[in-house]
């Protein structure tokens, strides 16, 4: 068997509040959906624009329980993980599937609007053992592979 390597790392805001779940065999599951900005130059002006792109994130055990603590929809997070393919026949007996992101890490980073209980425990900012990074920490690459295609 060849090696592969099947890692994420993604920067992105809350588009809901958190959705925590029991599992059948007693640990719990956190459902996140992340909204992720992609640069994009328009063809027509050459000014550079946002294109959003949607994820579903699963956070197991401790760390699911304290991103259904701690997050909010709109609260900036940095997740690392690996991507997870499924598929399932659905109600109407069409196959569906879904890629999503099944988190290793997930850090809160702290909103330019916080005000001073960012930082702080017990009344709405990051807990002590969630340390919040920089965006320097995560590189942006500019450049675009769809520049080139006509369409």
């Amino acid at each position: 068997m060849g090696n592969s390597i099947n890692r994420v790392v993604v920067l992105g805001n809350l588009t809901r509040d958190p959705e925590l779940k029991a599992m059948p065999n007693g640990s719990s599951v956190c459902s996140l959906r992340i909204a992720v900005n992609d640069s994009v130059k328009d063809s027509n002006t050459g000014a550079w624009r946002d294109r959003p792109n949607y994820f579903d994130v699963d956070v197991f055990g401790s760390q699911g329980d304290s991103c259904a603590r701690w997050l909010k929809k709109g609260r900036q997070v940095a997740i690392e993980g690996r991507l997870r393919w499924r598929e399932w026949e659905a109600a109407d007996g069409q196959k569906r599937s879904a890629v999503s992101i099944v988190a290793g890490n997930v850090q809160f980073i702290a909103s330019r609007e916080a005000g001073p209980d960012v930082g702080e425990t017990g009344d709405g900012g990051s807990p002590p053992d969630c340390p919040d990074v920089g965006l320097g920490d995560f590189p942006v690459d500019r450049t675009d592979p769809d520049d080139d295609i006509p369409f």
